[in-house]
C-alpha cells in the first residue's frame, strides 16, 4: 500500500509541476511597464536665442511652452527685446523686419532640409539646418546688428571667434577629444 501511495503522490507531483509549467507565459523576458515622466527643462533649438530674447523671469515658462504655441506668446516680447538692443533695426541681411524677423526667432526649432543644404546660413540658404562648422552666434548677431546689407556695426555683428580650437573629426562623432 506504501508503494501505491508514493506512486500517487508522485504522479499528483507530476501533474502539479506540469500544470504549473504549461500555464506559465513567455512574457518574463519583457520588463514590466512603468510609468515614465518626462520634464522638458530647457529649449535651445536655436543657440543663444532663449538666452538673449527670453527674460530671465519668463525661462521657465518658455522652455516648457511647446514649440507650436511659442510664436503667438513670445513674438512681441522678443519684437521689443530685438528693438531694445537694436534701436536702429529696420530689416536684417534676409529682408525681414523687426516683425516678421521676430515672429520666425519665437519659434525656437531647429528647422533642417531633407534635400538641399544643411546650412543656419551661408548667405544664400537660411534656416536649413546647422552644420557643426557653422558659426551660429556670428550669424545671429549680424542678422541682430548688420542692417540690411550686414555691414551696419560691424563691432556688434561678429563674435570673431573664426575656428574651434580642435578640428572636427572626418567620422562619427565628428567633434574632437577635449584636450
Amino acid at each position: 500500500m506504501k508503494i501505491i501511495n508514493n506512486k500517487i503522490w508522485m504522479l499528483a507531483a507530476a501533474l502539479l509541476l506540469s500544470v504549473g509549467f504549461t500555464s506559465c507565459s513567455d512574457d518574463d523576458d519583457e520588463m514590466p511597464e512603468m510609468p515614465v515622466n518626462y520634464a522638458q527643462e530647457d529649449q535651445m533649438g536655436r543657440p543663444a536665442i532663449n538666452t538673449v530674447f527670453v527674460s530671465s523671469s519668463m525661462k521657465d515658462n518658455f522652455n516648457t511652452t511647446a514649440p507650436s504655441a511659442q510664436g503667438a506668446a513670445y513674438q512681441a516680447a522678443f519684437e521689443s527685446r530685438l528693438l531694445a538692443l537694436n534701436p536702429n533695426y529696420s530689416t536684417n541681411a534676409l529682408g525681414m523686419d523687426a516683425t516678421t524677423f521676430t515672429t520666425a526667432l519665437a519659434t525656437d526649432v531647429l528647422s533642417v532640409s531633407l534635400d538641399g543644404t544643411t546650412t543656419f546660413f551661408d548667405g544664400t540658404n537660411v534656416l536649413t539646418g546647422r552644420a557643426l562648422a557653422d558659426d551660429v552666434i556670428s550669424v545671429e548677431l549680424l542678422l541682430i546688428f548688420g542692417g540690411p546689407d550686414g555691414t551696419a556695426n560691424p563691432g556688434l555683428s561678429d563674435d570673431n571667434v573664426d575656428a574651434n580650437d580642435k578640428a572636427f573629426l572626418s567620422s562619427f562623432p565628428y567633434l574632437a577629444t577635449p584636450w
